[in-house]
Parts: structure tokens; sequence; C-alpha cells
């Protein structure tokens, strides 16, 4: 019996590979966009694993540092120290800056630590940690900086003495690292002007603040209970290391997940449509052959059959493509694109489903195709 498929295929090969190459080029976006919430929600983890801490205390009723701004002043770590079960204290700062690559200018996340202890809150791919506590700085590679650059930052000029690997913040900027005590001094940087005038009213700034507390427990105390206690007697805020996950993958990137969740949505059913149209063009064009095949007693399930498995072979070949061109262009996007075969695996479930589903008009119309206008062409 003929195949209407392998018909077009032989037939018209190269229009049958451009659709089925443009239809994959939409499940591919399809993907990408799949691949777009991985990242977000990989990215958005890499700097809290880094410094993984048992306990984050912020800033009372916030859900800082990275969701929402979190102010403290920094001699609470030695309150924090105090309490039972509380190991170490390491007051961070974040704080998103520009900075000049060349002439070019870029979007880093700085964080701010007590540099020159064992705590190291970032995974080091080359170089070394900051062994003095001035006018040294750990960057990312994406950065584009190297080994022994200098780097303008305030009223300093900071030298890169290590560098770190795809570890970014939450939003896909590099990171950088600095000392605390010069993170301070950046986050808190007035102008001489502004200085002089705080001055005359009799006040002057004061940087000794943090954005949040990493904590590190004794072994053997459980988190929810010294958090409990932290909370009782500081009234500040304090989360455990998963609760901070939640903040971030639910409440930070929840919005931006539906929103590709919409869009992946439409795509799909944009490539019903285009399958649709596509199923029913190629059926209309061969209703002379199909009039025959019921002439000549074909059943209304052969003929069905045909147009679904057309259908069928044209969204498996576009899923092969789409697959091809998702993992080709994904290093190129500048964000961060998690694809992985889990994904996949759903997404050809889903576009077996599409193209049967696409395959309807097309059969809806060889069905109502009279068998006498084979005769006379």
């Amino acid at each position: 019996m003929i195949n209407l498929a392998q018909r077009d295929i032989a037939h018209s090969l190269g229009k049958f590979v451009t659709t089925a190459f443009g239809v994959g080029m939409l499940i591919g976006v399809v993907l990408i966009m799949i691949g777009v919430y991985r990242g977000m929600a990989h990215d958005a983890m890499i700097v809290p694993n880094d410094i993984a801490p048992d306990l984050w205390v912020v800033q009372k009723d916030t859900l800082g540092p990275f969701a929402e701004n979190s102010r403290l002043h920094e001699d609470l770590k030695y309150a924090l120290r105090g309490f039972t079960g509380v190991k170490e204290v390491y007051p961070l700062t974040f704080q998103s800056i520009q900075i000049l690559q060349g002439i070019k200018p870029i979007r880093v996340y700085a964080m701010g630590h007590e540099a020159g202890g064992a705590f190291t809150p970032y995974r080091l791919s080359e170089g070394r940690a900051i062994a003095i506590p001035h006018q040294e700085i750990i960057v990312d590679t994406k950065t584009k900086f190297n080994l022994g650059d200098r780097i303008h930052l305030g009223r300093n000029t900071y030298t890169v003495v290590g560098r770190t690997h795809k570890s970014v913040s939450s939003g896909g900027d590099p990171m950088i690292y600095l000392d605390l005590d010069e993170a301070q001094e950046l986050q808190f940087l007035f102008s001489n002007e502004q200085i002089r005038n705080d001055r005359m009213r009799g006040g002057s700034p004061s940087t000794s603040t943090a954005n949040a507390f990493a904590l590190q427990l004794d072994e053997g105390y459980a988190t929810q209970s010294v958090a409990k206690e932290i909370g009782r007697w500081k009234h500040q805020q304090v989360y455990t290391a998963q609760e901070q996950e939640e903040i971030l993958t639910k409440n930070l990137i929840e919005r931006s997940a539906k929103q590709i969740g919409m869009f992946t949505v439409i795509l799909l059913i944009v490539s019903s449509v285009i399958i649709s149209l596509i199923i029913y063009t190629m059926t209309i064009g061969k209703m002379k052959e199909i009039a025959i095949l019921k002439l000549i007693g074909a059943s209304n399930f052969t003929i069905t059959k045909m147009i679904g498995q057309q259908s069928l072979l044209l969204g498996l070949l576009a899923f092969v493509g789409g697959n091809i061109f998702a993992h080709v262009s994904a290093d190129y996007f500048p964000k961060t694109i998690i694809l992985i075969p889990t994904d996949a695996m759903k997404l050809f479930v889903v576009v077996v489903v599409v193209s049967i589903v696409a395959s309807l008009s097309g059969i809806r119309t060889a069905l109502r195709i009279d068998p006498a206008s084979a005769i006379g062409g």
C-alpha cells in the first residue's frame, strides 16, 4: 500500500525536509525555553551553594539577601557567636555594580567577605584566594579578566589574583569577590560633596553594615532550634539553607517561570497549527491518489493511518531537528541554558500528541473525498 509520507520524501525531498526543519526550529525554541528555566533555577543556587551555610540571618521581615534588600549592623556577629551551637559567623555584603572591561561596561554581582581566613565563599578554577585585605579581587571567567589584570572600583584599583568559572548571580551576572571592608566602602561610596555635607550636619555615613550573616553550626545541633533562639532573642529573620532555596526558586523566579511556561504553550500551539496546515495542504495535493485508493477498496482506517503516519513522521523529523538546533545554539545565549534528556523525552511525547492532533484536519478532508472523483481526472 502506498505510504503518503514516503511518497512526499521520494518526490519532494527538499520541501519535506525544509518544512520539517522549519517546524523543528519552533520545537527547538520550546526546548530552549525549558532550558532557560532550568538555567535560572541553577544560577539562583550557585552563590548559596558555594557559601553553604547552615543558617542565614537577615533583616527582620525580609526575604534577603538575594530576593529582597537586607541590612544589618556588622557588630551583630559578636552576639550571634554567643548562641549555643553556633560555630562560625560570616558577615556578607552583596551588590550589583558596573565595571569596565577595556571600553566595554559589564554588569557584575559583588560579594564582600572577611578575606584572609579559611572561609572562601567561591570555588577557584585558577589563581589563589585573597591573601591581603586590600586591593585584591577574585573574578569569574565570564568577566573576561585574566590573572594579574587591574580593575578600578570606586577610589581603589584591584589586582585579579584568582578566577572562578560559571559563578553567577541569580540574574546571570558574573560574580566578583572582595574583602568585606572594601566591599562596604564600595557599597556606601559617597561623593566628596556629600561627605562634607554630612559632616556639616553633625554626622558621618556609617559603612559597618552587612546584608546577611552566614552561620555554620556545631555538629549535633538542629538548625530549626538554633534559628528559633536567634529569632526570639535578636529579633532577626533566620532561614535554613532549604528555606533560602525555596525563596530563590519560588519567590525569585516564579513569575519568570510562569511567563516561560506561557511562551512554551503558545509555541506548542503554533507548532500544532503549522503541522495541521502542512498536513492539510499535502492531503489536498493528493486528493486524486486518495480517491483512487478508495476506488480500489482502501478502507477509511487505511487512509486515516497513512495520513497519521505522514503527520507523525513530520513531527519526529521536526523533533530531531529541534534537538539539534537547541544544542547547537544553547551556548550562544548570554544566560545559562540547561538541556537535560528528561525534558527532551517529555517534549517528545508532547510532539507525538501534537502531530496526531494536527493530522485530524487532513484526515477529515481525506475521508470526505468522493471515490468517483478519481474517474475522468
